[in-house]
């Protein structure tokens, strides 16, 4: 079941979920009544208890064919937090991303949100509820950057429904929060990778859910825009009440930036918990193989990882 929207001027058919799936809408059945996260949280079932994250996953293992990542592998993302999933590549993080999403099934192993396994919801609930801006994500044909970001909206809309006033609001307010109106009517093929990144995330701000999944989103971005990127995450998170987990690969922006860290090392969480908790240099050691020394920021006064090489100097002090 297809559903049309229309914006700047043009007709939006339904390709995407969340981010770049297309097989979800082969589940599509009948989707839920959708009730504002803020005001009862998303509809969360009576068997949750406030002790229980929205999003988790348990005993997952995961792999592609006969490859496995993780194994037996459980995890929650910690509501009201902005988590960072930390770790070498190739450990797991991206799949685990996508697991939890639903992109992927696991093997074994379930993904509980709101207290039912997310299998059960319609795939247009699922998006209601969880925001993922995927790696290496495939434009949808020649659009422009408003029309991809108002693809952000299609949850929302009930069928047959007109292009509102709120879509377009919040199709506006994701381009000036990622600094791209003056490209709202460029085609999407002919932006840089950091202009179409950002678009990308336009996209996922414009869906508006209280979850958020971001598989390095400040890929492709210069210094200046990843540092406005994780400023805006981390006051959706702060003011607003966002729960948000990215794959971040700069560890001192996780630590200054996230709140929880989830550390993988060959598809095992080794260490999760705040910043200040968890980061030592044993414990970078163990997941990269690399000494380092553990400085407090002078900006922020998180954990600052001083890498020391492969052949630091005798006199280094750890």
């Amino acid at each position: 079941m297809r559903g049309v929207v229309t914006a700047g001027g043009r007709s939006l058919r339904s390709a995407t979920v969340y981010a770049v799936s297309t097989s979800g809408w082969r589940r599509y059945r009948q989707s839920r009544r959708y009730l504002p996260y803020r005001l009862v949280n998303s509809g969360v079932s009576q068997k949750m208890t406030e002790s229980v994250a929205r999003l988790r996953g348990e005993q997952l293992t995961l792999g592609y064919g006969k490859y496995t990542v993780a194994e037996n592998l459980t995890v929650e993302i910690p509501d009201g937090h902005f988590t960072a999933i930390i770790g070498p590549n190739g450990c797991g993080k991206s799949t685990l991303l996508r697991t939890l999403s639903r992109l992927m099934t696991p093997a074994h192993g379930h993904v509980w949100l709101d207290g039912e396994h997310i299998q059960h919801y319609a795939s247009k609930e699922v998006a209601r509820r969880i925001g993922l801006l995927a790696q290496n994500a495939t434009t949808p044909g020649d659009i422009t950057v408003q029309e991809l970001v108002a693809r952000g909206r299609y949850p929302h809309q009930p069928l047959f429904t007109r292009w509102r006033k709120e879509d377009e609001e919040a199709v506006m307010k994701a381009m000036q929060a990622t600094g791209i109106t003056h490209l709202a009517n460029q085609s999407v093929d002919t932006l840089s990778g950091g202009q179409r990144q950002r678009a990308w995330i336009a996209m996922v701000l414009a869906q508006e859910t209280a979850i958020m999944l971001l598989d390095e989103p400040t890929t492709w971005l210069d210094i200046s825009h990843q540092i406005d990127l994780l400023e805006l995450l981390s006051e959706l998170n702060r003011e607003k009440g966002y729960t948000l987990a990215a794959v971040l690969h700069d560890l001192n922006q996780a630590c200054r930036y996230a709140s929880h860290l989830i550390a993988l090392r060959e598809g095992k969480i080794v260490a999760q918990g705040a910043p200040k908790e968890i980061v030592t240099a044993e414990l970078i050691e163990r997941i990269y193989g690399l000494r380092c020394m553990i400085i407090d920021d002078p900006v922020a006064g998180t954990p600052l990882v001083v890498p020391l090489g492969r052949t630091a100097p005798s006199t280094a002090v750890i």
